[in-house]
């Protein structure tokens, strides 16, 4: 074991290396392959390029050198092209901490089985006058970077329940292809977590509408991961025990305290509150819109081939919501 291994326990060691071909023999070699690959992309600006740093990104695709630097460029490049989502990323910024307080995410003090961390969403929460679904992304995206420092999360990955109890047909009509694939390729294609199960609890018709329309820009493992339980919460304890599940999902627990994570995050600032208008970065909602077409929007770049990748998507057929009011 090297001194890279030394947060993980010894089932989570062997997890490691039967599941995701970890050879402590061989590790800084793996690692080094990878960087070597950078100069492949001089247009990405790799901001950090350390043993640590580049291990998670090899072990979110198994050690397979060359998809795991496609991870790590298009982690960079997501950021590059989407400037403004990460400008004062942390947990203070007023839109990512009203997200934060309201639940999204909930992050469970309990692993599952597996020794995944389970986050929770409570899809009603989303308050459309006080923060955006982009500030909703970014606090999900700054959660991530802060448990995926747990070498042990970095083997075992995630699991997420979204509770779509009371989340009106008004609230899903503000979503847009546009923003839906942002969030998509934020954390499906750009982000180094293992996501072993998504799960959606109580959700409405038109929640499966809007599947339909994202079920294309999803790649076949996670549509496989991705379970519509309804109204059956059995199927849900039949993945996840009821034991370390609040009561929202039918678990023997408490109910779920929202403020839970943000009080992690956020410690003594949790509650030192600033007004703030959803304006995201004092931009119109109708300039975020723009900003997050496609056209604006790259879509992530193969590893040897820099270049940008064009859409034939026109930008209001992006930006108009899925489902309408009309």
């Amino acid at each position: 074991m090297t001194h890279l291994q030394a947060g993980l326990s010894p089932e989570t060691l062997e997890k490691a290396k039967v599941e995701l071909n970890e050879n402590p023999d061989t590790l800084h070699q793996d690692i080094q392959e990878v960087r070597d690959m950078i100069i492949t992309r001089p247009d990405i600006g790799f901001l950090r390029t350390d043993d640590a740093f580049i291990l998670r990104f090899l072990r979110a695709r198994k050690f397979n050198h060359f998809e795991a630097f496609r991870l790590l460029a298009q982690y960079f490049e997501y950021r590059q092209q989407n400037l403004d989502m990460f400008k004062n990323f942390k947990a203070t910024d007023p839109g990512i901490k009203q997200a934060l307080k309201d639940g999204f995410p909930g992050v469970l003090s309990n692993l599952d089985h597996f020794g995944r961390k389970i986050l929770v969403l409570f899809a009603s929460n989303w308050d459309q006058s006080r923060y955006t679904l982009i500030d909703i992304l970014r606090a999900i995206l700054l959660s991530l970077e802060a448990m995926i420092e747990d070498p042990e999360l970095q083997v075992n990955g995630f699991i997420l329940i979204i509770d779509w109890s009371n989340f009106t047909f008004k609230q899903a009509s503000k979503l847009t292809p546009s923003m839906l694939r942002l969030a998509i390729e934020g954390l499906q294609d750009s982000f180094p977590s293992r996501f072993g199960g998504i799960h959606f609890v109580n959700q409405p018709w038109y929640i499966h509408a809007l599947y339909t329309v994202i079920r294309p820009f999803l790649k076949e493992k996670t549509r496989k991961r991705i379970f519509m339980h309804g109204n059956n919460l059995n199927s849900l304890h039949q993945l996840i025990h009821p034991e370390i599940l609040p009561s929202e999902f039918g678990g023997m627990l408490p109910p779920y305290d929202m403020g839970t994570w943000a009080r992690t995050l956020l410690e003594h600032e949790y509650d030192d509150d600033n007004e703030y208008v959803s304006d995201s970065y004092n931009m119109s909602f109708k300039d975020v819109e723009k900003s997050l077409s496609p056209k604006s929007m790259k879509r992530s770049q193969s590893v040897v081939e820099p270049g940008v990748l064009k859409h034939i998507d026109k930008d209001d057929e992006n930006t108009q919501p899925l489902l309408s009011l009309d």
